[in-house]
């Protein structure tokens, strides 16, 4: 560990991207201390930490707890990423051709992005102003107009695409997803305040229960340390499936292997998943539901996770997330056709078609083991919340974990591959 860190900043470009990696958080997290102008904080402080808010409080790094400008975080974009990858699968057929034209296709699709993510932005924003400010009994915005409403919405979604700009040079300028990063920073930053809280709650003032306290303190631990060495296993499992390739000329063959993750989409279905509940969900919260309407409060209890069917429901879109995701990050076509131009093939399956076939079925199955994995860590600890009535904070929840330890491997290996890629630079030259 310690020499990796050295080798990563004995490297001038790699130190240097570290650094703006790291300076970028700190806007991030000056940005989200900064609350929007008109707006009594104070008055949302009862209701913030709660259910669907608690979630978005989270990975906004407390953000929406102070109605900061970056109270809504990247929420907008990841779900219009999400509408737009879905049109894509032969649903708008401009699309579907876009997602085939490469690096020109996919500047035009990231283009249609953004509209769909200022659009979501506004809308959203405009709904969380007008729901805190009737959540909050009409104290959170003094004088409330239309024209307020509209100004506060304009910041809030400018504040979540100046996120959303800040992710991207993180990916060009820095190390790791931009987004993905600035999601994990939230979700660092609130874990230090929350531990400070439990321990001021159940061991300071804990009165007669502060060893039975501090005994399942230390077994929270133990598990989150267990979850950790289970993701990280998961998270660098492969399977290699064995390449020859010739070379017309000589005659001569020479083999290599196709590296295959067991969880291929990493983390990006879990924060999928959970961006794909949270507007249903956030509309719910702001307006009046008529629960006496069994659709209607089916509906409700559809999108919230902490319900038996918001559970089954979020468990179905992980596991369509995993299998949708898996094969947009290989690509068992593009794959096929590589191999077929650079005359490898695999062992016993003709090139061509038949490879493209073996290899969509190959993801298949590795995929239901990542999905499988993904609900495990993801879905138990809230299930467990149901028999042991546990009130633990989202931060510290699988699907955090899986986010932070999943971004942090990815992170440190891009690091480590532009250390390498430097030293053998420095060798040619």
């Amino acid at each position: 560990m310690f020499t990796f860190i050295k080798n990563a900043f004995a490297d001038k470009d790699t130190r240097r991207r570290i650094f703006f990696t790291l300076f970028v958080f700190a806007v991030f997290r000056l940005g989200s201390h900064i609350p929007v102008p008109g707006v009594r904080v104070s008055a949302i402080n009862t209701f913030a930490e709660s259910g669907l808010l608690g979630l978005l409080n989270t990975f906004g790094g407390g953000a929406l707890k102070r109605f900061s400008l970056f109270a809504m975080g990247v929420s907008p974009y990841i779900t219009a990423s999400i509408i737009i990858q879905l049109l894509q699968m032969d649903i708008v057929p401009k699309f579907t051709e876009w997602a085939k034209q490469g690096e020109v296709g996919r500047r035009k699709l990231n283009q249609w992005t953004t509209y769909v993510a200022i659009a979501l932005g506004l809308v959203q924003s405009y709904g969380i102003a007008l729901g805190f400010n009737r959540m909050a009994r009409l104290g959170l915005i003094a004088n409330p107009t239309t024209t307020r409403y509209l100004t506060i919405a304009l910041i809030l979604t400018a504040g979540s695409m100046f996120l959303v700009w800040l992710g991207e040079m993180i990916t060009r300028s820095g190390v790791g997803n931009g987004l993905s990063m600035i999601i994990m920073a939230g979700i660092v930053a609130e874990v230090p305040k929350e531990l400070m809280g439990y321990l001021q709650r159940h061991l300071v003032n804990g009165g007669d229960h502060a060893m039975t306290n501090m005994l399942a303190l230390a077994a929270i631990i133990l598990v989150i340390v267990i979850l950790i060495v289970i993701i990280v296993l998961m998270e660098r499992a492969q399977l290699r499936i064995p390449i020859h390739y010739s070379k017309k000329a000589s005659g001569a063959r020479y083999s290599a292997h196709l590296p295959l993750k067991i969880n291929s989409a990493g983390v990006i279905p879990v924060i999928f998943a959970s961006s794909f509940i949270t507007t249903p969900q956030m509309i719910f919260s702001f307006v009046t539901v008529d629960r006496t309407n069994p659709w209607m409060d089916f509906l409700v209890q559809l999108f919230d996770y902490q319900t038996v069917y918001g559970v089954i429901f979020y468990t179905v879109l992980l596991i369509a997330f995993t299998y949708f995701y898996s094969l947009i990050q290989v690509n068992p076509e593009k794959v096929a056709e590589n191999l077929q131009k650079s005359s490898g093939y695999i062992p016993s399956v003709r090139p061509g078609k038949d490879t493209e076939t073996y290899l969509t079925k190959v993801i298949n199955r590795l995929s239901g083991v990542g999905a499988l994995y993904l609900t495990l860590i993801a879905v138990l600890p809230i299930v467990a919340g149901f028999f042991w009535n546990l009130t633990s904070r989202i931060s510290l929840s699988g699907t955090s974990l899986l986010i932070v330890v999943g971004v942090a491997i990815e992170t440190a290996k891009q690091v480590e591959g532009r250390v390498i890629k430097r030293r053998y630079q420095g060798f040619i030259q």
